[in-house]
């Protein structure tokens, strides 16, 4: 995750920034938070959408517990992973995502294309079938995903977002959640609010992870961050 922050910090360096407006949705707010306490001087507002930070509790939820809603597609997701005993579902996706044996790692990525499309179908924007039809994209994407969530977003200890979040009191910010957020429930954003008492909790009460009305007020926000200054 250092290198991340850095990299983010390389690009305002580069283009003469002082200060910004710092913004992000999903892993995106992750990497946003963790960029803002890492660099508090340097963020003059923060507005997020779809907000996670990548705790374990957040993983488990999404990789394993959900399953409590869709077992039956859990159960095939589960069993997919192959995972050597005592190894978690999302370590054994992993292993075998970045594996050497790319038939096996394309067979993992069908599994879990497979599932982000089932746990993802409460969502109102919801369109039936495959996340992505284009291979590449298909073996891209739960790659990157379970690098980073095998190693709980490389947040190690001390660096968790949520019992740090206070650090950012003073920090004007925006959190914006669909209240249908099936795959990362809005309890994350709820929780970060509690513990800030600089930001501001918008609850989108007809939307899933993201959503037109979810953008339009994350567009609002960064405004009213930008009228404040």
């Amino acid at each position: 995750m250092i290198e991340d922050i850095e990299d983010i910090e390389a690009v305002r360096q580069h283009l003469g920034i002082q200060k910004w407006i710092v913004t992000g949705g999903s892993w995106g707010s992750t990497l946003a938070l963790a960029y803002a306490l890492q660099h508090p001087s340097r963020v003059l507002g923060i507005a997020l959408v779809a907000v996670t930070t990548s705790s374990r509790e957040e993983i488990q939820w999404i990789t394993e517990d959900v399953g409590h809603i869709f077992p039956e597609a859990w159960a095939d997701f589960a069993e997919a992973a192959g995972a050597e005993p005592k190894e978690r579902v999302i370590h054994a996706y992993a292993r075998r995502l970045a594996g050497q044996d790319r038939e096996d790692a394309r067979r993992a990525a069908l599994s879990w294309d497979r599932w982000e499309s089932t746990h993802i179908s409460l969502d109102p924007s919801w369109l039936p079938g495959p996340m992505f039809e284009d291979e590449q994209e298909r073996m891209t994407f739960p790659l990157l995903v379970t690098h980073y969530w095998a190693n709980d977003g490389f947040l190690v200890e001390g660096q968790e977002i949520i019992p740090r979040i206070h650090e950012l009191n003073g920090i004007p910010a925006y959190l914006i959640h669909g209240q249908r957020d099936v795959s990362g429930p809005v309890v994350t954003a709820w929780r970060l609010h509690r513990g800030w008492d600089s930001s501001r909790l918008i609850v989108i009460e007809d939307e899933g992870h993201g959503g037109t009305s979810s953008m339009a007020a994350l567009t609002r926000a960064v405004q009213d961050i930008a009228a404040l200054l």
